[in-house]
């Protein structure tokens, strides 16, 4: 007989499995009871799903593989792609691969609509009487503060529906978690050591393991607590940074008038972008957990202390902590004022890096590495010495806090935690336990439930001591996220006030050639350059004057009327190229010019040629990238023509082709720089092109060829030289720094009878000037007659000494010497007299055909007013 199994389930395997056979016969059931039509239809929609859900994850799938090798081109052509709301979407490196990332630009009415938060704050806040940004404000903990951390919090969050409210909420969310975390915490811990003085094991154990799993929970917690943080404060700063970017970097020149006309960042604008937005934005997302999760925390804690500890323990915390943040708010050393002044000596020493860096070459060709030493120790000396006295500070407020808020704070906390056992009638729930305790047996369990609630409200207290030591050490978070904010949001100030070119002066008249005398126009879209009655100023930084450097200019240039600017140097060359472009105001009068920059408008070559990030193709079509060439419709055939046209064919194969990325500043010679430039023009073949002394490192035969080249594709060139020999190539000579004070200009035609009349002038005082060598060296022999004499004191003559004859003997051999020298200059005067009269000739005959082939163009000048050409 066989054995009989012992096997059995259990009851919770047969109600499992009783669960599963009552459904799946409710599944069969309805299956039997549908018919043949609905179940065709219900197989070809799930076949249609499944082939559905293939084909689009094939799509996804396909998709992101096009995208990831678009990433990789754009990557290599350091270019991007345009959108169609205007944004753009760039690829950087990321691991592998790339990462897409989508920019979308700050809209006009929204620089507006914050103008008045940074432009015109409200009295009440002090910030400089309501008219003027924050740079005259001492930042503290005030109205003011207030106001601007306000400010930039609607730049931060600009809707509640973004994604920085969304990372706030769950932050918050993460934060309740831990408090209520805390609670459990507290009561389990109390739980756990009655068990133990109780002797219950099995109670012990289980409390243990609630413990564990309790803490592996609040440790994830913790973490995403930092992690939210973290993210918090990335997305403010990207925010903040994409802000002041398109705030900094726009058609406004910005970038160019907040260093050189406005003067309110000084020129530290790299330190307030880079290291003060980044610690204001940590600073600020570190507020609302170390401000808004401690206030939480401590009203939480106090009604549960409340409840174990009675009103006597809630009237004792809250006195405690008003009476400690009035100490620590009356001993705390102003520490937003110490560390924004901190941050302006830490820009100041990084800036004098950077301009050792930048200008590395120049001070080792002088040797002036001691000079820049003393320069950067001079500063790091008075940074040292600022911040060893911020430390010292510290030391004494960091004392006086650590002994209130750990040890005063934790003394007090023992105390009102005896409340229940000493004072029962003021202990509230644990008062009104230990007065319904019993005797006897009952002495031992009392001491048990003393223990746990001993341990509760000892967790608790240390809780609310950290909660309440969190906010008192907040005061100084605060005075410190004061000074960050009065930084930045200076800086968002005065880029605002430098955008809408608010400068106005309250109290008092403007300052001539101020920012805020600003009267005269510029009208873009004219088809030339024109000036009228346009005062040439250097200004001054906000609120000062400028320098006048021309009284009054006005000239007109068409299309093909070439123009030579020549004069001294510092006379205000440069400056004129300045005012058309708009990096300077136009004080008065009116300035006409092309609307566009590049192609058929004007273009601007700086004396300095500017090689970019990038590569060898970004060097020619700067400041257009590889996605606005192929928009013209352009490639590399182009480019490499351009670069023919500039003599530096040789550069692609000579560096490795268009995608090569080098630091080209370091790799091209002065003159294939300048070269370069020309290239920009010849590719944008703009309508007019100001040049700089963009040739000066050019030699002369290469020179000639590429005017010559930019004037065969039909730009007008405005040159700024003192090299005579580039008339040849212009129409006309604007000739600046004539008069007393070098204040007076003349404007005159190249090849006209007023400059040959000039030639004959200065021919003219060469001739008087050899006139009168004859009178000068007989003279020269008087005086050395007169030399050789020696006197005495009866007032008779003694003969000369028997050096003197030899000198003399000398002298009559160097007079020959002399003499036959004359003779052979006098032959090759004569000669150089037969060469320019020579070249005199051949002159007039060029000045002649000059006129003959101008004087249509002459007589129409003459008969018009605003025809073609220069109208002074």
């Amino acid at each position: 007989m066989a054995a009989q199994s012992t096997l059995r389930h259990s009851a919770a395997e047969e109600a499992i499995a009783a669960f599963v056979e009552k459904y799946s016969e409710i599944i069969r059931t309805k299956l039997r009871n549908t018919t043949r039509t609905t179940r065709l239809l219900c197989t070809l929609a799930l076949a249609t799903s499944i082939i559905l859900a293939g084909e689009g994850t094939r799509r996804r799938w396909k998709r992101k593989r096009a995208e990831k090798e678009q990433g990789r081109k754009l990557v290599r052509t350091n270019s991007w792609l345009h959108n169609k709301d205007g944004s753009r979407t760039i690829y950087v490196p990321y691991k592998d691969g790339t990462s897409k990332v989508v920019i979308s630009s700050t809209k006009p009415l929204t620089f507006e609509a914050h103008r008045r938060l940074f432009l015109n704050p409200p009295r009440v806040s002090g910030l400089g009487d309501g008219h003027v940004p924050s740079a005259q404000t001492k930042p503290g903990l005030n109205l003011a503060f207030l106001h601007q951390f306000l400010s930039l919090m609607s730049i931060m969050i600009p809707r509640w529906t973004s994604k920085e409210a969304g990372l706030l909420v769950s932050h918050g969310a993460f934060l309740m978690l831990r408090t209520y975390l805390s609670l459990v915490v507290a009561r389990l811990d109390g739980e756990i050591v009655r068990d133990l003085v109780a002797g219950n094991g099995k109670a012990f154990l289980l409390g243990l393991a609630k413990w564990c799993g309790l803490g592996g929970f609040a440790s994830y917690t913790n973490a995403m607590i930092k992690y939210l943080e973290s993210k918090v404060s990335i997305a403010f700063r990207t925010r903040l940074t994409r802000y002041i970017h398109d705030l900094y970097l726009n058609d406004n020149l910005n970038y160019y008038k907040l260093h050189n006309l406005d003067g309110g960042v000084g020129q530290g604008a790299d330190q307030y972008i880079t290291q003060d937005l980044t610690q204001f934005c940590a600073a600020a997302a570190n507020l609302y957990s170390s401000l808004g999760k401690p206030f939480v925390d401590i009203c939480v804690f106090n009604y549960q202390l409340y409840r174990s500890l009675g009103p006597l323990a809630l009237t004792g915390l809250l006195s405690n902590y008003f009476l400690t943040a009035s100490i620590l708010r009356k001993l705390s050393p102003p520490f937003g004022k110490l560390k924004a002044v901190e941050g302006r000596k830490e820009g100041d020493f990084r800036s004098l890096h950077a301009r050792l860096i930048a200008n590395a070459e120049e001070v080792a060709f002088y040797g002036g590495a001691e000079m820049e030493k003393t320069f950067l120790n001079k500063e790091f000396k008075s940074l040292k010495n600022w911040m060893e006295g911020i430390y010292m500070l510290k030391i004494r407020y960091n004392i006086l806090e650590d002994f209130i808020l750990k040890y005063s704070w934790s003394a007090y906390g023992y105390l009102l935690s005896s409340l229940p056992v000493f004072l029962p009638a003021w202990g509230g729930l644990g008062g009104a336990t230990e007065q319904a305790g019993g005797h006897g047996g009952e002495k031992y369990g009392r001491e048990r439930e003393r223990m746990k609630d001993f341990i509760t409200n000892k967790r608790l207290m240390l809780s609310l001591a950290d909660a309440g030591g969190r906010m008192m050490y907040s005061i100084k978070d605060l005075s410190e996220l004061a000074g960050y904010t009065s930084r930045v949001y200076t800086l968002i100030s005065t880029l605002h006030r430098a955008h809408a070119n608010a400068y106005y002066v309250r109290g008092r008249e403007n300052e001539l050639y101020s920012l805020s005398d600003v009267q005269g126009t510029t009208q873009k879209g004219f088809d030339g350059v024109r000036l009228e009655n346009v005062p040439i100023v250097a200004p001054g930084l906000w609120p000062q004057g400028g320098e006048e450097l021309i009284e009054s200019l006005s000239m007109m240039i068409r299309r093909g009327d070439h123009l030579l600017i020549s004069g001294p140097n510092g006379i205000g060359k440069s400056a004129i190229a300045r005012v058309i472009a708009g990096l300077w105001p136009v004080y008065r009068g009116l300035v006409s010019r092309p609307k566009n920059n590049g192609e058929d408008g004007i273009m601007f070559l700086p004396q300095r040629p500017y090689l970019s990030i990038g590569t060898l193709r970004d060097q020619v079509i700067y400041p257009d990238g590889e996605a606005d060439m192929r928009e013209k419709r352009k490639n590399e055939y182009d480019l490499k023509k351009a670069l023919d046209l500039a003599r530096l064919g040789y550069l692609p194969d000579r560096e490795g082709g268009w995608d090569t990325r080098k630091e080209w500043k370091d790799v091209l010679s002065g003159g294939e720089k300048q070269r370069v430039a020309i290239a920009r023009l010849l590719y944008h073949e703009p309508q007019f092109a100001f040049i700089d002394e963009g040739t000066s490192a050019v030699s002369s035969d290469v020179e000639g060829l590429l005017y010559e080249t930019c004037k065969e594709k039909g730009i007008t060139l405005i040159t700024i030289s003192t090299r005579a020999s580039l008339k040849k190539y212009h129409t006309y000579n604007l000739v600046l720094g004539l008069g007393e004070r070098g204040d007076e200009w003349e404007l005159q035609r190249i090849g006209t009878e007023s400059e040959k009349m000039h030639v004959e002038r200065e021919l003219q005082e060469l001739r008087e000037r050899l006139s009168q060598v004859e009178a000068w060296k007989a003279r020269r022999e008087e005086i050395e007659v007169e030399l050789n004499k020696v006197w005495v004191d009866s007032g008779e003559e003694l003969s000369p000494p028997s050096y003197a004859d030899i000198a003399k003997q000398n002298t009559s051999e160097e007079e020959q010497q002399q003499d036959q020298q004359q003779q052979q200059e006098d032959t090759a005067a004569e000669e150089t007299q037969d060469e320019y009269q020579e070249a005199k000739s051949v002159l007039d005959s060029e000045l002649t055909e000059t006129e003959s082939d101008t004087e249509t163009e002459t007589e129409r000048d003459v008969s018009t007013t605003e025809g073609s050409g220069i109208v002074v």
